[in-house]
């Protein structure tokens, strides 16, 4: 029935097992994917969406690397936007919205097209350790399936309890059945176990809407796309969005159930995602605000289906359609379905090593919401780091660790094992110390030579970046070297209001002053003659505009990087006891030998740990 040892079970095909199976799978390790429900992988449990601040950057990352998140994104969307375009590239964010029903069928069709992956049916119950190493799973029916490696994504699942008013009962999501026993196994290893929540909108029915009475929100005119490959478009047709907003009358009937939530009678002690509140939980913190807007967001290219984005709510389903109904276009809203809140099992993600291996079992990785976090991009980007890392160990390589000035991926993972977290875990562009250096536009240009050395993307893909970027980097070099007279700049400048030229200067000064953009350059009859040339697509033109106009902000985050970098190579032993370092805080020697840092970047990281601390450390390693 199975194969006698696999190089690596996946436990769980969310976003994060989906990438998994499919990274391990594709760097030639024998692969299993086990899940519930094979009808649901990478279902989209909340918002149908990719993309967004911060997360856009992470499924390029993860496209980068050969990934497939960015192209089922690609392949499924119904509308693109790029987000904070007002603001600098360093902040600029893809974002789709998705058709539900095909992104879960254009992610199974890809990881049925993968060669070395087996797929199971089954609830997996516990999990085979033996002398301190991971040996295999238990599943329900009572099967052992061995294993060297396994990567638990399990998503909610865990212990999952659902919550609508004071009605609960086991649950993983919404009509999908709780996974029992692996949190018992893990514990009784040895981990630490604790419990998050998140949270979910009502579901309503299209045709019962007044969009006239709604604001429109049309995606980009001209749209881009999430992966760097060929073999995606970008949209041609797109569908709109609608915005509308709650009111005082609205919250005055959810307070009405407030005594019935479990968020206010004690029933959900766990904590929720603090960027991604409930509407109770706005209209209870932000008392002071008179609306709260809410996005009406449609499952898909045909279903009448809609996702009330910010209606995020574990209220009794009578006061939720009562509140919904007083919504300005919801008049005659029909539910497909209530919102509830969830409860499910994590562990403190302290408990792994970069690589997302777990520091108590060996061949043990977590990826997703066990650690944590919160959001698609964020679990199936652990879920791509874990996969990739369970292979290497099994074909005894060098893992795959992505430093803090080389991905968003990397300041995620890092931030994780070094600081832990409390409540569930969303990246930022905030969180990212270099976020100038990794922007969205140039996420191949970082990841796509390493995942080229690893043997996950392909020479094409590598070739094709390498185009991109020699092309880039000659305009540049022909915007530094071209000079341009006054008569032919002055024209441009007046009309920006911008100080004119007396003498001849090169193109890059005058590409460099913030009133000037492409668009401005490309009057020019020098620049087209050389975009004729050369043949430069539009990726290439806006990769040059960076390049040209943040090459002061790149080249200073560069700089700073590397300094930093010095102190990543500082290597801390692996049984380094600081307990003998008597000057240092007890703080900080309780958090560096719980978390056992790698370096003294990482240590310098953790909090409670000072630069006293840090600089202590250094003498008493000798340094």
């Amino acid at each position: 029935m199975f194969q006698d040892t696999y190089d690596v079970i996946v436990v769980g095909a969310g976003h994060a097992g989906s990438e998994a199976a499919a990274a391990a799978a594709n760097l030639g390790a024998k692969t299993l994917l086990v899940t519930m429900s094979l009808q649901n992988i990478a279902q989209m449990s909340c918002n149908p969406a990719m993309g967004g601040i911060a997360k856009g950057q992470i499924v390029r990352e993860i496209d980068a690397l050969g990934g497939y998140s960015g192209i089922v994104s690609d392949k499924t969307a119904i509308q693109f936007k790029m987000l904070n375009k007002s603001k600098g590239p360093a902040m600029w964010s893809p974002r789709v919205q998705s058709d539900r029903m095909r992104f879960a069928e254009e992610w199974r069709l890809m990881l049925e097209q993968t060669p070395n992956l087996d797929f199971y049916q089954e609830m997996v119950s516990g999990l085979i350790i033996e002398n301190g190493q991971i040996k295999g799973i238990k599943t329900s029916l009572g099967i052992h399936i061995k294993a060297k490696t396994v990567v638990l994504t399990n998503g909610t699942f865990l212990n999952g309890l659902i919550h609508i008013g004071e009605k609960q009962f086991g649950g993983g999501r919404a009509g999908e059945s709780a996974a029992y026993g692996v949190t018992e196994d893990l514990v009784k290893a040895g981990f630490e176990s604790g419990r998050m929540k998140t949270g979910t909108p009502p579901r309503v029915d299209g045709r019962s809407l007044d969009y006239t009475k709604m604001n429109e929100e049309k995606g980009d005119i001209k749209p881009d796309k999430f992966s760097y490959s060929d073999i995606t478009k970008p949209l041609t047709l797109q569908k709109s969005c609608y915005m509308t907003y709650t009111s005082l009358d609205v919250h005055d009937i959810l307070r009405e159930g407030f005594d019935r939530s479990p968020m206010f009678n004690g029933r959900i002690k766990s904590l929720g995602p603090r960027y991604c509140p409930s509407i109770e939980d706005k209209i209870n913190r932000f008392a002071d605000k008179e609306r709260h807007q809410l996005f009406v967001e449609p499952e898909g290219w045909n279903t009448v289906e809609v996702y009330v984005n910010g209606f995020s709510t574990s209220l009794p389903e009578d006061i939720q359609f009562k509140a919904l109904s007083s919504v300005v276009g919801f008049e005659k809203v029909k539910f497909f379905r209530p919102g509830y809140a969830i409860e499910y099992d994590y562990f403190p993600p302290t408990q792994l090593k970069h690589t997302l291996e777990t520091k108590l079992v060996e061949g043990l990785y977590f990826a997703g919401q066990i650690n944590g976090t919160t959001g698609y991009e964020e679990a199936a980007s652990q879920g791509l780091m874990a996969g990739i890392n369970a292979a290497l160990k099994v074909q005894e390589r060098a893992p795959l660790i992505l430093k803090r000035d080389e991905a968003y991926i990397g300041v995620l993972i890092d931030d994780l094992i070094t600081k832990g977290t409390e409540e569930p875990y969303r990246m930022f562009t905030s969180r990212a110390e270099f976020r100038t250096l990794l922007r969205q536009d140039n996420a191949d240009f970082r990841l796509t030579p390493l995942s080229f050395e690893i043997g996950l993307a392909s020479e094409k893909r590598l070739r094709r970046m390498e185009h991109k970027l020699n092309e880039s980097e000659k305009m540049v070099a022909f915007f530094k070297e071209t000079s341009i007279n006054p008569a032919e700049a002055n024209p441009i400048l007046e009309s920006k209001e911008t100080a004119l030229i007396d003498q001849s200067d090169k193109m890059f000064k005058m590409f460099s002053r913030p009133q000037i953009d492409l668009e401005d350059m490309m009057k020019l009859d020098k620049v087209n003659e050389y975009i004729a040339a050369n043949e430069i697509d539009l990726e290439i033109l806006e990769q040059a505009e960076i390049q040209v106009k943040y090459s002061g902000y790149i080249e200073k985050e560069r700089n700073n990087a590397n300094k930093l970098l010095r102190l990543e190579d500082l290597k801390i032993p692996d049984d380094f006891d600081y307990n003998n370092i008597k000057s240092m805080s007890i703080e900080a020697k309780q958090k560096l030998s719980k978390i056992r840092p790698v370096t003294i970047s990482q240590a310098s990281r953790i909090s409670g740990v000072s630069p006293s601390d840090i600089s202590v450390l250094l003498i008493y390693m000798g340094r």
